[in-house]
């Protein structure tokens, strides 16, 4: 059973599990499961979904219910008029807060490798470190390891944009198995039974696009990531204003 966060005539957002795909992929023609097939199984309706998360990223996903507001929905998320925070846990411990300014090719498929060399796009993400640790364990070269939680606020919406601008600036996302880190990605996994990826679509904020009325949709973080952070103390640190 999805999550629904909100509902109403027109749309309805759900609180995406990681490892479910939006709609059906040539990328993985092997999935049976969609979370435009269940929440039309769940509620007896069709719905269009408006955007998309990875299949590896929990949180947010919004749908429409008819085709306009499908269109009204894709035009301010195309113009860049949603506002969209997300949550992540990285490698290292970049600064304090910032703004990768970074532009990305448009790659193929989700390991990038029929990538063909394309204009750039312009991709803009702020971000904020929120809290840090550091373990005394020797995953590289170094003695101990160090991991920060971090607030991600994309201005842009590019394909992986965050899971690439995290590895531009040498930060990658944990659980990444594409732009990160395999011996981090593994560690999680031995040390904390960590098998995702750690990003999540906690926030999208948006004017209803019928009647023009501030929106909000949160979700809460849960599962493997509320547990790690938990365990590494960051429960309030998740919790800060975006």
């Amino acid at each position: 059973m999805l999550e629904i966060l909100y509902r109403d005539e027109h749309l309805i957002a759900i609180d995406k599990p990681a490892g479910l795909l939006v709609h059906r992929s040539d990328i993985d023609r092997h999935e049976t499961r969609f979370a435009v097939q269940l929440l039309r199984d769940q509620i007896g309706r069709r719905v269009q979904p408006v955007h998309r998360l990875d299949k590896g990223t929990s949180g947010v996903l919004l749908f429409a219910f008819d085709t306009d507001t499908t269109r009204l929905l894709g035009q301010a998320f195309e113009g860049n008029a949603v506002g969209k925070s997300y949550r992540a846990v990285v490698r290292g411990w970049p600064p304090l807060s910032g703004r990768i300014d970074h532009p990305l090719t448009r790659d193929d498929d989700e390991a990038g490798a029929l990538a063909q060399a394309r204009p750039s796009q312009q991709a803009v993400t702020d971000y904020r470190r929120l809290a840090t640790i550091e373990l005394p364990n020797a995953v590289e070269r170094y003695p101990s390891s160090r991991y920060a939680l971090m607030a991600l606020m994309p201005l842009t919406g590019r394909r992986h944009q965050l899971r690439r601008h995290l590895k531009h600036i040498a930060h990658p996302i944990i659980g990444d198995a594409t732009h990160g880190k395999g011996v981090h990605n593994r560690f999680f996994q031995q040390a904390f039974a960590c098998h995702r990826l750690l990003l999540a679509c906690t926030a999208l904020r948006l004017r209803h696009p019928v009647h023009g009325a501030p929106l909000e949709i949160r979700a809460p973080l849960s599962g493997e990531f509320a547990a790690l952070l938990e365990r590494f103390g960051w429960d309030e640190a998740a919790r800060a204003p975006d």
